[in-house]
């Protein structure tokens, strides 16, 4: 897999999830261009999310409606070492 379109989301407070994963910006993988094909969506964007209050997934499992500038967060280890292991450009935090 080539060209993964990866973003920075950034979150919403969540009283029921652990405090510190909330103060931080996860990724989410909004598509991938394989080697050989067009482009494949595999969630909704982060942009959507944040217009139309659709929810994302992070790579980590997150699952929230984004809603805050993620470059005031650090960036989340595991979202960052899922993508990191697959080859992937971290966007930075």
């Amino acid at each position: 897999m080539t060209d993964a379109g990866i973003t920075l989301a950034p979150n919403q407070v969540d009283p029921e999830l652990d405090g510190d994963h909330e103060r931080m910006s996860h990724i989410v993988l909004e598509g991938f261009r394989p080697d050989k094909g067009d482009y494949i969506a595999a969630g909704p964007s982060v942009v959507e999310g944040m217009v139309n209050g659709t929810a994302v997934k992070a790579l980590c499992g997150k699952i929230w409606v984004p809603g805050r500038n993620p470059k005031r967060y650090p960036v989340c280890p595991t979202c960052k070492e899922i993508a990191e292991s697959r080859g992937w450009k971290v966007p930075a935090g």
